[in-house]
């Protein structure tokens, strides 16, 4: 009898709770309307903006010449002997640059630094799209402590929506088995709530953006 007294009390209240609440206003809602407000900068520099927001360190080359010097500069800055590079594009420009590279995988996991090439930059968010599609396989996004990027700013998209509509337009029916995207670097802060880098992948997150 207990049982039901207080099971009854508690319908109760959520009768009175629910007569409380306001008429339904949905059909007052415009579903056309956006969601996102429009971005003020340019799609290029909107990106920028965010991407380094969210941590992520941002190195603009006005040609493939000055990546050239920017990332030989950055190695020798950082002692790094060769950089891991899997993507065989990616591998001829290195080659061509006079970059040294490894790719086995033991060089991978002795390699401070791994560069990838990447889908789309999306400028909502400062987000990279990437992809198994490019050669980079899986492991160069997660392992090494440095991921460096190297994009062109023709990969600029303003949407998440846009990226996925041009890699589907891309690839075809041939969508990678991969698609992901990489906000800033690697973090978590569920530790004693400290924030802690490099948490799950790496720590640092450079992009070098070439003009084109």
């Amino acid at each position: 009898m207990m049982y039901g007294l207080s099971r009854e009390k508690v319908l109760a209240r959520i009768r009175n709770a629910l007569a409380g609440i306001s008429k339904d206003t949905s059909r007052h809602v415009n579903l056309s309307a956006p969601v996102l407000k429009p971005l003020v900068d340019t799609p290029d520099v909107a990106f920028a903006r965010a991407f380094t927001e969210t941590g992520g360190s941002f190195v603009y080359c006005g040609s493939i010449k000055e990546f050239q010097v920017k990332l030989i500069g950055l190695m020798e800055e950082r002692s790094w002997q060769s950089v891991y590079c899997r993507d065989k594009t990616l591998q001829a420009l290195l080659k061509d640059l006079k970059i040294p590279y490894t790719y086995s995988d033991k060089g991978l996991q002795g390699s401070a630094a791994a560069i990838t090439r990447c889908e789309y930059l999306v400028a909502r968010f400062g987000s990279v799209m990437v992809s198994s599609g490019t050669g980079s396989g899986r492991k160069a996004h997660v392992y090494p402590d440095t991921h460096l990027v190297f994009a062109f700013t023709s990969q600029i998209v303003q949407e998440i929506k846009d990226a996925f509509i041009n890699i589907q337009q891309k690839y075809q029916r041939a969508i990678p088995s991969m698609v992901s995207f990489i906000t800033g670097p690697s973090r978590t802060a569920d530790i004693e709530k400290t924030l802690v880098m490099g948490a799950h992948g790496p720590g640092e997150l450079i992009l070098f953006l070439v003009e084109s």
